[in-house]
């Protein structure tokens, strides 16, 4: 049988260590018929150079830094492949990974598929197996840290995580893939999520392995993102019912993540956010409208894979043991209504 045909997308962006390593393994892989789409978001490296040699790999820059999300529009938007792979440019994906989730992403009803994200230095420890989708917009690594053996079961999850997935080059086109507005951070959550929306599910690949150069990062510039992101994704992909049952829960996680950005130093960054929406809030109401009419499942679907627990680990805020309690009795509470809608 013909191999399918994949197009990877990788970006580049600052030194780039590993970038060389995650294309050379993305090119051997079999199975597949695969170029790689290198996205030079500003490499201050000698990746770039590198990989610009390698038979199958094209090189694009644009004009300024895309970010994650504007990146890979950049990249996809050149794609030939019937399947579009994205890769990060430390992970090293194993021969057989691509050819396993790419199956799977052709599968009826499947919208994206993962791979099983180790942690480089020890592989057989996750980094994540798909990442849970809280009722309020946070989301996180599922299972890290944890025993790669626990999570050796193909899973329907909640969310891909942009580390290293797959779909059908016509699905990321007909959903238009992310939204640049995102730069960086919870694109993958927001694409997820409009992926069940339209009657898809998310797959998580256990036997499609690849070892991630992780490092957990805590930068204003980062946090600003995360949580400019989850209100977008929040404001334009709810429903309004949704919104209004939720609405309580949602102050309160506006003023519990208003005191830990204030607690943690970043309360300028939190308030930026804010101000973006306001300030781009025309965009905002045509992006809802436009998740809207798309739709085709509601919300009460899609609230059975959503969690009210957040993960308890070392990224976590001070008093999170508390929003866990709070959380789970206003969804016990709200969940009921969103289904009966």
């Amino acid at each position: 049988m013909t191999p399918p045909r994949v197009t990877a997308v990788m970006l580049a962006y600052g030194a780039e260590p590993w970038l060389a390593d995650a294309a050379r393994a993305v090119l051997a892989s079999t199975d597949v018929a695969v170029d790689l789409i290198v996205v030079d978001n500003g490499c201050t490296g000698e990746g770039v150079e590198v990989v610009k040699g390698f038979a199958g790999v094209r090189v694009l820059r644009p004009e300024e830094n895309t970010g994650y999300s504007g990146g890979c529009r950049v990249g996809a938007a050149e794609a030939t492949g019937d399947f579009l792979v994205f890769v990060n440019s430390d992970a090293i994906v194993t021969p057989d990974a691509l050819a396993k989730i790419v199956a799977v992403a052709a599968e009826d009803g499947v919208g994206a598929a993962m791979a099983s994200i180790r942690l480089a230095d020890r592989p057989d420890t996750i980094n994540t197996s798909g990442n849970p989708l809280h009722f309020t917009g946070l989301s996180w690594a599922g299972g890290n840290g944890e025993p790669a053996s626990q999570h050796m079961r193909r899973t329907t999850v909640p969310s891909v995580s942009g580390c290293c997935f797959a779909m059908r080059a016509e699905v990321w086109r007909k959903l238009d893939g992310f939204a640049a507005e995102y730069f960086a951070y919870h694109e993958d959550t927001e694409l997820s999520l409009r992926l069940w929306q339209q009657g898809f599910r998310i797959e998580y690949v256990p036997d499609a392995v690849v070892r991630h150069h992780y490092e957990f990062s805590r930068n204003t510039l980062k946090l600003y993102l995360v949580e400019r992101n989850r209100l977008i994704t929040l404001l334009t992909a709810y429903e309004g019912r949704t919104l209004a049952v939720l609405a309580p829960m949602l102050l309160t996680t506006e003023l519990a993540m208003l005191a830990a950005s204030v607690a943690g130093g970043w309360g300028r960054q939190k308030a930026r956010g804010w101000g973006w929406l306001w300030t781009n809030r025309a965009w905002v109401r045509a992006r809802r409208r436009q998740l809207q009419s798309e739709r085709r499942v509601p919300d009460g679907v899609i609230a059975e894979r959503m969690t009210a627990k957040v993960a308890l680990n070392e990224a976590a805020p001070p008093g999170m043991g508390l929003f866990n309690l709070l959380a789970g009795a206003y969804w016990k509470l709200s969940r009921p209504l969103l289904k009966r809608a």
